[in-house]
């Protein structure tokens, strides 16, 4: 199998091979802080938070400019619909089950493939959609556990169609990273984007933001707070920014299918064990999915 890829393909895939390392702890942590604050008001200063920690990278490399920042408009459209996306992801949390919510989350590829015709014309060929759907029956090998009577008493409750809005958003979002970007460098792009999303959060939670006993909050929350400002926001936003000028959507969105990946790490590190061998058959799927789509493709 040859990898034609060019220098900025491959640094697409390492940047959201990163990306879904990081995304992929906000799961765990947000089951367990999302009864504990208000969706709007934790995302909100999130969203603040992860801006100051750009705009201050952004500043040091002296990319702070005014004229990276025209047509504002454009950042008030992205900063939204990913503000709604976190929003609608905590409110699915407080009923659904991280495994239900994960098996929702494994939708977004294709979504995202649909969004990017529509909006890019960006074509998903026959390889990339096989690939697509190789990882999807892979990840939920993983979600389930390799165990298909989990997988047939599996149920759609609210929370899981209050996060599924939230995914249509996000893909959504995806390709329109590239079509409003005009050349900005990832660092303000991102900057512009929190910041727009922190004033949406900020007008539309008003009354749940000052409601929150900030001093009285337990310390998950905070845990989580700081997570997510981190890695699920400020690192992987410019991640996701900086591979999607570089890769079609469908394929940025594929790397979503590692999360139950990371997740079995994630569940390692904390002494909880490996999971049953089969499982790791659904892991396989995943990754020979992710080396189909790494050969570079003349339409892609």
């Amino acid at each position: 199998m040859a990898f034609n890829l060019t220098k900025a393909q491959w640094q697409g895939h390492l940047a959201m091979f990163a990306f879904s390392g990081c995304v992929s702890g906000s799961f765990s942590l947000g089951a367990k802080a999302a009864n504990f604050i208000s969706p709007a008001a934790l995302n909100a200063v999130r969203f603040l938070l992860a801006a100051m920690i750009i705009g201050a990278i952004a500043t040091a490399l002296g990319h702070m400019k005014r004229k990276n920042f025209e047509a504002p408009w454009r950042f008030l459209i992205l900063g939204g619909l990913f503000g709604f996306y976190f929003v609608m992801m905590f409110e699915g949390l407080k009923t659904a089950a991280p495994v239900s919510a994960a098996a929702v989350f494994t939708l977004m590829p294709v979504m995202s493939a649909g969004f990017g015709y529509l909006l890019l014309r960006q074509i998903t060929t026959p390889r990339m959609a096989l690939a697509i759907v190789i990882a999807g029956v892979g990840s939920l090998w993983v979600i389930f556990r390799a165990d298909v009577s989990l997988f047939l008493a599996f149920g759609v409750g609210k929370g899981e169609l209050i996060y599924f809005l939230g995914c249509v958003a996000h893909a959504i979002y995806t390709p329109l990273v590239a079509k409003l970007n005009r050349g900005e460098n990832p660092f303000i792009f991102t900057f512009g984007m929190m910041i727009a999303g922190f004033l949406v959060l900020s007008i539309a939670g008003a009354p749940q933001i000052l409601a929150t006993d900030w001093l009285n909050l337990p310390p998950i929350v905070w845990i989580a707070l700081a997570y997510v400002t981190i890695f699920a926001s400020a690192a992987s936003f410019v991640l996701l920014q900086f591979a999607t000028l570089r890769l079609p959507s469908a394929k940025v969105m594929a790397y979503s299918y590692l999360t139950p990946v990371w997740v079995i790490l994630w569940e390692l590190a904390w002494g909880n064990g490996l999971p049953q061998p089969m499982v790791f058959l659904g892991v396989a799927a995943i990754i020979l999915a992710l080396l189909v789509l790494l050969r570079d493709e003349e339409r892609s």
